[in-house]
């Protein structure tokens, strides 16, 4: 059985404790203990730990969430989170970062054993399929196709999201009928994901059909997709855990 490493950020040190001995227990590596975000980030940046759990209202405040966004746009690495808060306010702040789980306190060490390994099994799946769709590169010609079956019939109209359409045919975009002013870059990456309803677009593929020329980078589609979403009525674009992005398809919800 492989031994998972893991990084505890939590400031309340009986908690630690407990979790530390009970995740023990199952064979994890526990590689650093942290009571705040500083010292979280640069255990993070030293382990790179195999996850982490992060407590929701680290130092009375939700600084828990802030580093868990920070893990979120800087390291391909699952986070789950610790919390005795029923906040609907904090949950609902919490769900935008994605987290691979949530364990309530006080906690039964089976059940955090089982949290984490689900976890660990879900991200190692989007892996492998990040995998299988990195050396596959997206050109015109088979995004037009994939968009033009996502139509509605008789009309050159893709529907996403919940309230968004995009007219396949001028490249535009709308939201509740309203045209939204996007720039020809942002448009692009909008509608390759669209393309992809559903399905991870890794940076390499955003990149290869964003940008033609090679002096793009992976911050570059992080800060394009950041003004898109800040354009964006609602918050569509999913984060794959620094593999790249995804908007769902409502249709297989």
């Amino acid at each position: 059985m492989t031994k998972h490493s893991v990084i505890i950020v939590e400031d309340d040190e009986v908690t630690a404790l407990n979790l530390k001995l009970s995740l023990q227990k199952y064979n994890y590596e526990i590689v650093a203990i942290c009571d705040n975000s500083a010292d979280a980030k640069d255990s993070v940046n030293l382990h790179n730990p195999s996850i982490i759990l992060i407590d929701i209202s680290l130092q009375e405040s939700n600084d828990g969430i802030a580093l868990a966004k920070f893990i979120r746009n800087n390291h391909p690495i699952p986070f789950i989170y610790l919390t005795s808060h029923s906040d609907n306010e904090i949950i609902s702040e919490a769900v935008q970062t994605e987290p691979y789980g949530y364990i309530v306190k006080p906690f039964d060490p089976a059940s955090l054993h089982a949290t984490i390994q689900t976890a660990i099994f879900k991200f190692d799946m989007e892996n492998q399929r990040y995998d299988e769709l990195a050396g596959s590169k997206i050109d015109d010609k088979s995004l037009e196709k994939m968009l033009y079956l996502k139509k509605e019939p008789n009309k050159p109209i893709v529907c996403f999201g919940d309230g968004y359409t995009i007219d396949i045919i001028k490249s535009e975009v709308f939201y509740n009928d309203e045209k939204l002013k996007l720039t020809k870059k942002e448009s692009a990456i909008l509608r390759l994901l669209v393309a992809k309803l559903g399905h991870i677009i890794s940076f390499s593929q955003a990149l290869d059909y964003v940008w033609k020329e090679n002096t793009a980078t992976e911050n570059s589609i992080r800060t394009l997709v950041w003004k898109l979403r800040n354009k964006l009525p609602s918050d569509i674009i999913k984060n794959a855990s620094g593999i790249g992005y995804f908007i769902e398809d409502d249709k297989t919800k």
